[in-house]
C-alpha cells in the first residue's frame, strides 16, 4: 500500500473536479497545476462554459479533459467515473458541486427545496461513494469536500441549503472514518461566505473569503494532511461560539 503521507505524494498528479465549472474548484486546479497536478477531469453538465473552463486550464499546461456528469442522476455516477478511473489513477478527487438556492422563495415552493438537498447532499453521497470505492481499489488518493461553514449551525437566512450541508458534512466526516487505514485521505472544507459570481448581490456574512484563499488552503490542508479545513482559519472559533449560543440567543443574532 502506498504511503500517502509522504511530501512526495502530498499534492496529485491527477485530479477529478466533480462540479467541473465551479469557481472554488476551478482556482483549485490552477493552483495544483502550478506546483504538480499534470491532467485534470472536469466533470459536470456538458456545456460551453465546461468546455471553456477545460481549455483555460490546458493553457496553464494541464492535459484538461472533460467528462459527462449530473449529480441529480446518481445511477450514472458508477459510470461517470468509471470512465475517468478507466484511463489511470486519480490521486485526489474534488467534490465542489452545489447549489445556494434561494430561501425565501424555496420556503414556498418544497419542490426546489428538494431539488437544493438532492443536489448538495444526496448527489454527493452516491459521488462520493463511488469515487472512495475506486480511490481504495487503488489503495491511494484523496477526497476533498467543499462543504460550508453554514453547515455547523442553521440559520434563518439559509436553513434549506444549511441543513443540506450539514448531511454533507456528517456524510464525509463519516467517509473518512470508514476509508482510514485504506490509503485514501479524506478532507473536508468548511469555507465562509465566499466572493464569487454566484454570491453576488447576496449580503456577505463576515468574515469573507475568495476561491484564491479556498485553493491556497485545500493546499495546504492536503501537505498537512489535515481532515478538517476552514476558511478563513479564524472561523473555526467564530463557529464553535455560534454553535453553543442558546436558541434565545441565536434567534437574534444578525448572522
Amino acid at each position: 500500500m502506498k504511503d500517502a503521507s509522504e511530501p512526495s505524494t502530498a499534492l496529485p498528479r491527477s485530479l477529478l473536479v466533480l462540479g467541473g465549472t465551479s469557481e472554488i474548484a476551478l482556482a483549485t486546479a490552477r493552483r495544483l497545476i502550478a506546483r504538480r497536478t499534470r491532467t485534470v477531469w472536469l466533470a459536470g453538465r456538458p456545456s460551453l462554459a465546461l468546455e471553456q473552463a477545460a481549455e483555460s486550464l490546458r493553457a496553464l499546461g494541464a492535459d484538461a479533459r472533460t467528462v459527462a456528469f449530473d449529480a441529480l442522476d446518481p445511477e450514472s455516477h458508477e459510470t461517470a467515473l468509471g470512465k475517468v478511473f478507466a484511463e489511470g489513477p486519480v490521486d485526489m478527487v474534488l467534490l465542489a458541486f452545489g447549489i445556494l438556492g434561494d430561501q425565501a422563495h424555496d420556503e414556498r415552493d418544497p419542490v426546489r427545496a428538494v431539488q437544493v438537498v438532492q443536489t448538495n447532499y444526496t448527489g454527493a453521497v452516491s459521488a462520493g461513494l463511488v469515487a472512495g470505492r475506486a480511490l481504495q481499489a487503488q489503495e491511494h488518493g484523496s477526497i476533498v469536500v467543499l462543504s460550508s461553514a453554514a453547515a455547523e449551525r442553521a440559520r434563518r437566512a439559509d436553513f434549506i441549503y444549511g441543513s443540506s450541508k450539514a448531511g454533507l458534512d456528517v456524510f464525509a466526516q463519516g467517509l473518512g472514518d470508514a476509508l482510514h487505514g485504506t490509503g485514501v485521505h479524506v478532507m473536508v472544507v468548511r469555507p465562509g461566505f465566499v466572493r464569487t459570481r454566484r454570491t453576488a448581490g447576496r449580503p456577505p456574512t463576515p468574515p469573507t473569503t475568495t476561491p484564491e484563499a479556498v485553493a491556497t488552503a485545500v493546499e495546504l490542508g492536503l501537505r498537512r494532511r489535515s481532515e478538517t479545513v476552514w476558511v478563513p482559519g479564524r472561523l473555526r472559533l467564530l463557529m464553535s461560539a455560534l454553535r453553543h449560543a442558546p436558541r434565545p440567543l441565536f434567534r437574534r443574532l444578525s448572522v
